[in-house]
């Protein structure tokens, strides 16, 4: 697929059809024109044009008149049909794009050549769009009408307001639970990922049912381990659930798997505990609804032998035997019973396992090993923004995550955690400053041997996250106070409680990917600019260094609210004015203006500021830095402008030039710098190579009672270190964050001498 693929090209063979390139011309779409439609009593342009396209012996047509539509839902799903042995190959997926022409709402199948559109979050819900070109398309597996196929398009700007009234002009579109229009697939996939639950088929009405045992014969786990090879009915088990995995989908094009999901639940009884594996539909009718926790009467299953490369987690209870010959199978094709059984006729005499969480301080994490697992809680103090990387290159799937702080009060430094989905999407999207916080089966990511030194958490398979908040009751102090145990135990108590009844309460709330480059540079050449508007404004300062050695991503990516009164990691610039140091080589002054080309990527969006967290505004806080959603929500109230809210306190950011080994291209990049005052007395940065490689700036040691150096002192110190490098030999890392809607960041991640490894 091509890089043009995703923009409308004009037709032709249609003369005065004008077709401006929708990046450049978007806001010629005059708004409010959809809500106008309806009122002023037009025929449906949607029907018109489905008309117009049916009499077309071409089966496509340029829309004799074109009117702005509004966008009410672009939603995901498996393609299929779709030859698979052409080059270029097509796409994985594809998307069915919901419009409303104030009259009647439609239904239409996106043409996968525009695929990029969605992926560069140009078109999304509540926009205006004009179509240009569409063609019908039949299903050839089921009877109905003709679909319609978007085949070019023009993305124009968000809408105030969009009417969700307007009723469908197909009435098959209605069908609940909703159902793509083309292939087999009986259900669509979340927009961003493939791992949260998404749309109607997923239940969540489970409910316990008291159980009569006298005439129930149970098998131990253990006594199953030694006779489930010889045994062709297997006998009941009653179990509780230890662990539950995130969502795995393994659908793949053209296999006849109607719902190819499965996922790993760790249950046990007094004897042992074994993984249970629950396979395709079974997940959209039961996963919602088991708990970490609840008891189940399992009946109707199946065994097999346990696949040799899965490492199952940890028991509970060291105790307990940890069963890894056998695996339980939950199929729709055995009929399984699953019968949850209330807490209240558990008999202490089943002796079934206790949950028994790891929970550790931030004191404490410091004396942990890596790869430690652990539980998590505390006060959230701050939440970065959705990001997504490739799960591997040559593919369109991708992993959601975002970078979260969480206080304990045991430390003056919070937990800094990677927060990947976790199949959780009402408490993921719905994250918050301010709230209390529970993680669960997090692993510890540490290196000692790097300065500052590594250390933070990430999540796991079977990690799970629950957060509860207090309205009225929680004010901006509320971090502090959970320094004092009693904030801490009663938290954690309301989370064990929590746990223990099977519920998670939480409270109600673009696609971004990053990838990383390398480029080999003569020499960097850096702009120092520490800016604050009138307004407020401030440019962000990334979090420690904290980057995975595998994915290579960082907490220092842009973010969305720190509630922090005083965070030990930003520095506040007091200055009115703009603050500018600056040093150029001898070299780029001779050759800046002879080069090919400059790419100027230095800029940091207002997106990528962090904001202070305001309650009253947290929806609208949520969904700034959220992904964009598949559904249009409608507002609440009048919506508020993101500059109207203060930044968090920063130091700045420095803007680099990176001029490359021939003297012919030079790209400018952001470089954030973190103000930290840990081993403050011990470890000067003298060097700019040593600050890039590790993100962070240390103060001089003062023996005042100050604890933070004034940032033209701290920016001075870099521009002469920079100096020192002149006409370096350097092989720099770099961060490209693709913001959406054509926007791109790129940042230096890290720095290298040639002759040196790290």
């Amino acid at each position: 697929m091509s890089g043009e693929s995703g923009q409308p090209q004009a037709d032709p063979s249609q003369a005065g059809v004008d077709m401006p390139h929708p990046e450049r011309n978007g806001a010629a779409v005059p708004r409010g024109v959809v809500r106008r439609v309806g009122a002023l009593g037009r025929r449906s342009w949607i029907q018109k044009v489905f008309e117009q396209v049916i009499d077309s012996p071409r089966r496509w047509v340029t829309p004799l008149e074109v009117v702005p539509v509004a966008v009410l839902a672009v939603q995901r799903y498996l393609l299929e049909d779709e030859p698979r042995n052409v080059k270029p190959k097509p796409p994985l997926y594809c998307f069915d794009v919901t419009i409303s022409d104030g009259v009647y709402q439609e239904k239409c199948y996106l043409d996968p050549s525009l695929n990029s559109l969605v992926y560069k979050n140009i078109l999304k819900v509540g926009i205006e769009v004009r179509i240009f070109r569409v063609s019908c398309i039949y299903n050839e597996k089921r009877i109905g009408q003709g679909i319609l196929c978007i085949d070019n398009v023009l993305c124009g700007e968000l809408l105030e307001s969009v009417s969700l009234e307007t009723p469908f002009r197909n009435s098959a579109h209605r069908e609940v639970p909703e159902r793509p229009l083309r292939g087999e697939k009986s259900h669509y996939l979340p927009l961003w990922n493939n791992e949260d639950p998404y749309g109607d088929i997923w239940l969540n009405n489970k409910q316990p049912k008291e159980h009569e045992f006298n005439h129930t014969k149970i098998i131990s786990l253990s006594h199953l381990e030694m006779t489930w090879s010889n045994t062709k009915n297997l006998p009941p088990l009653l179990v509780r659930i230890l662990y539950k995995s995130k969502l795995r989908y393994y659908g793949k094009p053209n296999k006849k798997i109607i719902e190819p999901y499965q996922t790993f639940l760790e249950v046990a009884d007094s004897s042992g505990t074994v993984s249970m594996i629950m396979w395709n539909t079974l997940c959209p009718e039961w996963y919602k609804s088991l708990h970490v926790g609840l008891v189940l009467l399992l009946q109707n299953y199946s065994i097999r032998k346990s696949y040799p490369f899965r490492m199952q987690p940890l028991p509970v209870d060291p105790h307990i035997k940890l069963i890894s010959t056998m695996e339980i199978c939950l199929n729709i094709r055995d009929f399984p019973n699953i019968i949850i059984i209330p807490e209240k006729q558990v008999k202490p005499e089943w002796r079934l396992p206790k949950l028994n969480h790891r929970f550790v301080t931030r004191s404490e994490l410091d004396k942990m090993p890596n790869n430690y697992i652990c539980d998590v809680i505390g006060v959230l103090v701050f939440v970065g923004r959705v990001q997504r990387s490739k799960k591997k290159e040559s593919r369109e799937d991708f992993w959601s995550y975002r970078w979260i702080h969480i206080a304990d009060g045991t430390s003056e430094q919070p937990f800094i955690v990677e927060l990947f989905s976790t199949s959780q999407p009402e408490i993921f999207e719905h994250i918050y400053p301010m709230t209390y916080f529970t993680c669960t089966q997090l692993k510890v990511v540490r290196n000692d041997d790097q300065v500052p030194k590594l250390l933070y958490l990430t999540t796991t398979n079977e990690s799970h996250i629950f957060m509860t908040c207090h309205k009225g009751q929680l004010r901006n102090d509320d971090a502090k106070n959970a320094k004092r145990p009693s904030t801490s135990e009663a938290a954690r108590k309301e989370s064990q409680s929590q746990e223990k009844d099977g519920k998670r309460h939480h409270d109600d709330g673009s696609g971004r990917s990053q990838c990383h480059s390398a480029c080999a540079s003569s020499n960097p050449v850096p702009k120092k600019r520490i800016t604050q508007t009138p307004s407020g404004k401030q440019i962000p300062v990334p979090q420690p260094e904290t980057s995975s050695q595998t994915k290579e991503s960082k907490p220092s990516m842009p973010s969305s609210s720190d509630c922090r009164e005083n965070p030990s990691h930003t520095f506040v610039v007091r200055a009115k004015k703009t603050i500018s140091d600056k040093w150029e080589s001898q070299l780029w002054r001779d050759k800046k203006f002879s080069l090919i080309d400059h790419l100027r990527y230095s800029r940091v969006h207002p997106e990528s500021i962090p904001r202070k967290f305001s309650s009253e505004h947290r929806h609208f806080l949520g969904q700034q830095f959220n992904s964009q959603p598949a559904k249009y929500v409608p507002p609440e109230g009048k919506v508020p402008k993101l500059d109207h809210f203060k930044s968090a306190r920063s130091l700045g950011h420095f803007e680099l030039t990176i001029l490359g080994l021939n003297h012919e291209i030079a790209i400018d990049v952001a470089f954030l710098p973190m103000y930290s005052l840990q081993d403050a007395q011990t470890s000067q940065v003298d060097t700019l190579l040593t600050c890039m490689n590790y993100s962070c700036v240390y103060p001089q040691a003062s023996t005042s009672s100050e604890k933070t150096t004034g940032s033209r002192v701290l920016a001075g110190d870099i521009i002469k270190a920079v100096s020192k490098m002149d006409r370096e030999h350097v092989i720099c890392i770099l961060d490209i964050c693709n913001l959406g809607s054509n926007k791109a960041e790129v940042y230096l991640h890290k720095i290298y001498k040639p002759n040196k490894t790290s």
